[in-house]
């Protein structure tokens, strides 16, 4: 089941990519929907599957930027690892700690990017640095009010559950 949600969570985070993207050409620049699915399931605390779906989401969105393919799949492998580790070190739990680890996952995978085109590339393109800023921002916000609302319906269906439980076993 929690690969069916990954599963799922990266579809939206396409559609969200690809819509973001018709309405405005600037939108990749502002937020990254990619890493905050990244960081939020890093979040979870295991390792392994956070590095594997970093290298996945990372590659799903080099194949939609038609940048040099590998960057975002190696910083996201990064990303998600680290942020994996992270986790299992700290207990996150309150919105604003999940603010903070997405907006510096974003901020990190920028400079791994960066980074990464520097060594390759004659002549990188480097963003401004407020962008960066902007990005991780932005990027953190919306993973904030993802986990925020995602804890709601968990607790929403659990309270849901155990009211039917309670009444099949008055019935």
């Amino acid at each position: 089941m929690p690969f069916v949600k990954f599963l799922a969570a990266v579809g939206l985070a396409v559609v969200a990519h690809l819509i973001g993207m018709q309405v405005d050409d600037g939108f990749a620049r502002v937020v990254d929907v990619f890493v905050v699915v990244v960081a939020l399931h890093a979040l979870e605390g295991n390792s392994l599957s956070a590095l594997f779906a970093g290298l996945f989401v990372g590659l799903v969105h080099d194949s939609l930027t038609g940048g040099l393919f590998g960057l975002f799949g190696f910083a996201d492998t990064i990303v998600g690892y680290g942020t994996a580790r992270l986790a299992q070190r700290l207990v996150i739990q309150r919105a604003t700690g999940v603010l903070a680890v997405v907006a510096f996952a974003a901020a990190l995978q920028e400079t791994i990017v960066v980074g990464l085109m520097f060594l390759l590339l004659p002549e990188p393109p480097f963003p401004a640095p407020v962008w960066i800023a902007i990005r991780a921002g932005v990027s953190g916000v919306l993973g904030m009010v993802i986990y925020v609302l995602t804890g709601r319906w968990r607790r929403s269906a659990e309270a849901r559950r155990r009211n039917r439980m309670g009444r099949l076993r008055m019935g």
